[in-house]
């Protein structure tokens, strides 16, 4: 089956998934951002920090 026939089939279980982001200290959803804000969020890069074990 393929992605496209899933989704079409479990189309009336799914639910809007609102993304969340940081700006200026505050936390606001990306679908308020506009055109140039959206483009933006989209061209940032994801870093993951590893915890220093310090014994």
């Amino acid at each position: 089956m393929s992605h496209e026939a899933i989704l079409k089939k479990l189309q009336n279980r799914r639910s809007k998934c609102i993304i969340y982001t940081r700006v200026m200290g505050y936390h606001r959803p990306v679908e308020s951002f506009n055109i140039g804000k959206k483009g933006e969020h989209k061209e940032r890069k994801s870093f993951y920090e590893r915890s220093l074990n310090c014994a």
